[in-house]
């Protein structure tokens, strides 16, 4: 039972795969992996202004702790000439630790530098890419146009597509109707003329048409008599004339 189960599921993902090879548009495939590709370098792109965004705002506080620096410098001296070196002993531990802050910052920047300058390279790697698919993807498809249009051509000349072939049918079936139509025709024809087939449109029976011919027939012989009989007084007039 599971073989014939896993059978019958091979042969309908196969239909399947048939079916959807046959509905399949190479051009909107193409386009539809490069509109995936452009997404993928905007997604570079984005990540790439995000690093950017990052290193700058980190240089942005280490300016201002540099400023820092140089200003608890100044203030270090200032009090040191006032003779307060507890002041300068304080400014001097928050310029310390405003350095080592420097020093973690100044990583951190040469991290997002790596970071930019890798994300750069992966940039143009991909635009290039992106675009070599692009010229590739209009050619295939102006290639495939080609060739469905002289497909569709050729199938049109010869009569093999779909529509040609509809055509056909049913040309072939007027054709056949138009044989049949012609000989029931000839059929009836053959049956009226042979009296296999009285007229639908007399009226009265067998006897009255009987009736009917008897009495025709007679009124012509009738109609004979009297003529042969005027023809018979004709000629003896003549002869009476010369006695």
């Amino acid at each position: 039972m599971a073989g014939l189960i896993s059978r019958a599921s091979s042969i309908t993902k196969a239909k399947v795969s048939k079916w959807l090879d046959r509905a399949e548009d190479p051009g909107e495939t193409l386009d539809y992996s490069y509109e995936k590709q452009l997404e993928l370098l905007q997604n570079v792109k984005r990540g790439l202004a995000d690093v950017v965004t990052a290193k700058k705002r980190l240089q942005l506080q280490q300016a201002q702790l540099e400023q820092s620096v140089v200003k608890l410098d100044g203030q270090a001296h200032d009090a040191v000439v006032a003779g307060r070196e507890d002041l300068a002993r304080t400014a001097l531990e928050r310029k310390s630790a405003i350095q080592q802050q420097l020093q973690g910052l100044d990583t951190q920047v040469q991290q997002l530098q790596a970071q930019q300058d890798k994300l750069i390279s992966s940039e143009q790697q991909l635009q290039a890419k992106v675009e070599a698919f692009r010229s590739q993807k209009e050619v295939i498809k102006a290639q495939y146009s080609a060739a469905e249009a002289q497909v569709k051509i050729g199938e049109a000349a010869t009569g093999i597509g779909e529509q040609m072939a509809d055509t056909g049918l049913a040309i072939q079936r007027a054709k056949d109707k138009t044989e049949q139509m012609q000989a029931r025709a000839g059929a009836m024809d053959e049956l009226i003329d042979s009296g296999a087939l009285d007229d639908i449109t007399a009226t009265g029976d067998d006897l009255d048409r009987q009736l009917a011919q008897l009495s025709s027939q007679t009124q012509v012989d009738d109609e004979l008599a009297k003529i042969k009989a005027e023809v018979g007084e004709g000629a003896d007039k003549p002869k009476e004339l010369s006695s």
